[in-house]
């Protein structure tokens, strides 16, 4: 039979080839015919010295274990001796290995491939302008916003003592304060809904005085208004520096006003 002739440049140790031979021979790496491996092993190596590879030594530390395998496998076993160990189980178990990551890095060398033939675009920083709210709202608009609010209050709300006000006298209610209470709102806020600003336990003159209010400080440009079509509300921001939010008068507005 006509030997096959191995150029040992191109396995990755004497792993590789002893694993290629048993391939080859169509037997498990658990139950190798050592006598057989072995004498295919050495030819496959024969005239190693004159190929020009870096771990020679190798090649030749391998032979020599598998032919004191093969030594081993002829001597007759002992058969009280129950713990005898299988003279291939260390290299079958180095083979194991070796063969699980011969698969694994087959596998990362076809994702590069693929990875390879993949042109990726070049990151690019996109910046979206921020539409500009166009649309000038009257005060009629604000107005009609403010009566939505007030009708809804006054059929929902329950009699309280305010509701009498008009008999035993009218209940005074600053615009200087309502400003202040809706400047303090926005110590903690950036956005406030205008809806937001009428309290429940408001009672109709706190409600016209923080309307008011809210006027007052539009025209100065202390608030502007934006209108929330899917809210349908108006949505207010602060026209105030961090310094006049922080200021003595929005700290010590008197709740009662």
């Amino acid at each position: 039979m006509e030997k096959i002739q191995y150029k040992l440049s191109a396995f990755e140790g004497p792993l590789d080839l002893l694993l290629t031979l048993i391939q080859k021979n169509k037997v498990s790496i658990w139950d190798i015919p050592v006598a057989e491996i072995t004498e295919q092993y050495l030819d496959a190596i024969e005239g190693i010295e004159e190929e020009e590879i870096d771990n020679t030594s190798e090649f030749l530390v391998l032979a020599a274990q598998l032919l004191w395998i093969k030594s081993r496998m002829l001597l007759p076993k002992d058969e009280d001796d129950e713990d005898d160990e299988d003279p291939r189980e260390d290299l079958a178990r180095r083979l194991a290995e070796y063969q699980a990551y011969k698969e694994a890095s087959q596998k990362l060398r076809k994702t590069e491939g693929a990875a390879d033939r993949m042109v990726f675009r070049a990151e690019e920083n996109i910046k979206f302008p921020i539409p500009e709210y166009s649309r000038e709202h009257t005060v009629e608009d604000l107005l009609a916003a403010f009566q939505n609010i007030l009708a809804r209050r006054i059929r929902s709300a329950k009699p309280e003592k305010r509701a009498f006000s008009g008999i035993v006298g009218r209940e005074k209610v600053s615009v200087r304060a309502m400003s202040d209470r809706i400047k303090r709102r926005f110590l903690k806020n950036k956005r406030v809904s205008f809806n937001s600003l009428f309290e429940n336990k408001d009672s109709r003159p706190v409600m016209i005085a923080t309307f008011l209010a809210v006027l007052d400080m539009i025209k100065s440009n202390k608030l502007f208004a934006e209108y929330d079509e899917r809210k349908d509300d108006f949505i207010l921001t602060s026209g105030y520096s961090k310094k006049e939010l922080e200021s003595e008068d929005a700290a010590t507005y008197d709740e009662e006003y």
